[in-house]
């Protein structure tokens, strides 16, 4: 755990009745991330949420609340396969008020704990959000994978079609593919 860090984070499953104030959070964190790195917050609740509805009912979804000594100060919702094993990291966030103390890295080694069968953990980020880059790449051990943007579009989402009346802006559509293949996972590829 981070030497920052004494205290002990823990993850805990989010009820149906939490998740109303969960979103609200998660927004407000959001938020100031995109007014830090853009300076602009006029777009809307971000992610939007019909966004948010959706990864929280999404089949696979398990959504934790991030605890600091029995305190919820951040959350994250995950996909879980438990098929293949390729995780998915549909949101995380940490509370504004106690960023910088290391509570990020420590849920996400919480993370990893509680899903050790995990072949693969993935990830989206937008391409400006270099605090997000800098954790999952620096802190947690992802590679980016792959770039979308109106060049190279994300197959799951739909085509940015120029010559129509969009209301968002491109830049809502590039972002950065992140993959974490766990290290059990390396050693059979290196074994084969």
């Amino acid at each position: 755990m981070n030497k920052q860090l004494e205290d002990k984070v823990e993850l805990v499953l989010a009820n149906e009745e939490d998740l109303a104030l969960f979103q609200k959070e998660l927004q407000e964190a959001f938020i100031n991330a995109l007014i830090e790195n853009l300076g602009d917050a006029e777009a809307g609740p971000i992610p939007s949420d019909e966004d948010i509805q959706q990864s929280f009912h999404a089949p696979e979804a398990v959504i934790y609340h991030i605890s600091l000594n029995d305190e919820k100060v951040g959350g994250v919702v995950l996909k879980i396969d438990n098929k293949t094993h390729r995780n998915w990291v549909d949101l995380l966030y940490i509370s504004s008020k106690t960023q910088n103390r290391g509570i990020g890295s420590a849920a996400w080694q919480a993370i990893e704990a509680q899903y050790p069968e995990t072949k693969v953990w993935e990830l989206f980020t937008p391409y400006f959000e270099k605090r997000n880059i800098h954790f999952y790449v620096n802190k947690c051990g992802f590679h980016i994978v792959e770039f979308y943007t109106k060049f190279n579009p994300d197959p799951q989402q739909p085509r940015v079609n120029e010559h129509q009346n969009n209301s968002r802006p491109l830049e809502e559509y590039e972002f950065f593919r992140f993959e974490k293949v766990m290290k059990m996972e390396i050693r059979k590829k290196i074994e084969n």
